[in-house]
């Protein structure tokens, strides 16, 4: 999707607060003992009260409103019976349409006590994504995201997934300008156009490289086995910069 009219810039603004108001509903609900079916059903209610319908859900026919990974699984997993306990890593990840247009959030929760390596994970998760949003903006090279998240993690002892990209979004849940790598990739050479939607979404991690299959046909996991998390806005490239579009308000 690229930004043409305010109609449009609109529309993506309202679902970018549903979807980030959803997400900080659904973190300060999250504590041991509940299982990740329950909180996605808090994702579920919120979404449909605002008028939202599940991005992974219409589009893909995913088994749930949100996206619910823990520990091991670091994407797309299917919320169920599983219960959450003190000391796991839980990714959610939000994605819904409204009016025809679509935005795509997610954060990693460490669910207390957890060891101050997962406390740094955490932050330092966020951190990459902020350096990778700082990169955005209009006629700058989509390369400059990945390079900056690279040399961040590189410098902090972080290995980066390296199959699991940020993506176009708008008028659908993926779309041109297709995969966007969150890593240094010296093969990319396009440029971001002025009113550009997309995510920038690394996933940070204390040793994997790669995301693998799970036992089901959704989840994926963290190779080699480490804790990883995500973070992740949609934007716009303006060119005063990056227009976050996913924040609670």
């Amino acid at each position: 999707m690229t930004i043409s009219n305010e109609d449009d810039l609109n529309k993506l603004q309202d679902i970018g607060r549903i979807v980030a108001n959803a997400l900080e509903a659904m973190a300060a609900a999250l504590e041991p003992g509940m299982t990740t079916a329950d909180l996605d059903l808090i994702g579920r209610r919120l979404l449909e009260m605002a008028g939202a319908r599940s991005g992974p859900e219409m589009t893909y026919g995913f088994p749930g409103a949100t996206c619910i990974s823990v520990n091991e699984q670091i994407a797309h997993g299917i919320p169920g019976p599983r219960r959450i306990e003190a000391g796991d890593l839980v990714n959610i990840d939000i994605s819904a349409e409204k009016n025809g247009v679509f935005a795509d959030t997610g954060a990693s929760f460490a669910v207390p006590p957890v060891t101050n390596a997962t406390k740094r994970l955490c932050r330092d998760g966020r951190r990459a994504m902020w350096v990778g949003l700082r990169q955005v903006g209009a006629n700058k090279p989509i390369s400059g995201i990945g390079q900056a998240i690279g040399q961040f993690a590189e410098k902090n002892g972080y290995t980066l997934v390296r199959n699991l990209a940020s993506h176009g979004i708008g008028y659908s849940l993926h779309e041109e300008p297709g995969e966007i790598p969150t890593w240094p990739d010296r093969s990319e050479r396009r440029v971001m156009n002025e009113g550009l939607v997309f995510t920038v979404e690394p996933f940070l991690s204390l040793g994997a490289n790669w995301a693998t299959d799970g036992d089901d046909e959704w989840t994926l996991l963290s190779d080699p086995r480490a804790p990883t998390v995500q973070y992740e806005h949609t934007v716009v490239a303006t060119r005063s910069g990056p227009l976050i579009v996913t924040l609670p308000g």
